[in-house]
């Protein structure tokens, strides 16, 4: 299992390379404020380790899915929740990335590097 750290547009290489895990879509962390991301992988957690390695601070960080053949997105991710639940705070869905900012950041760096 490869997870590919991407800072500039994916190649097909890199793409095929990260379907390998799951064959339909792709696990990715997003780091939101340096725009890059990391994909691939079985579990978000995967990509979110190889960002923090390449300097990425935990709180930037936002996982999702990314369905190549329908140019589409899912925001829900384990990783979600430590950044949304505050103590005391119940949210209905906290694996969904529930700010509409965020989500809104999460897709548009998604797209703009995964995207065809």
């Amino acid at each position: 299992m490869i997870v590919e750290l991407i800072r500039s547009k994916a190649t097909k290489e890199q793409i095929a390379q990260m379907l390998t895990a799951l064959e339909s879509y792709i696990k990715v962390a997003v780091d939101i404020k340096q725009g890059i991301l990391a994909g691939g992988g079985i579990m978000h957690a995967d990509c979110e380790r190889v960002l923090i390695e390449s300097g990425s601070r935990q709180i930037n960080i936002w996982g999702a899915d990314w369905y190549p053949k329908e140019k589409r997105m899912a925001f829900g991710s384990l990783i979600n929740i430590s950044r949304q639940v505050k103590k005391g705070v119940r949210l209905k869905e906290p694996m969904q990335i529930q700010d509409p900012e965020i989500r809104k950041k999460v897709e548009q760096i998604t797209r703009k590097l995964l995207e065809p």
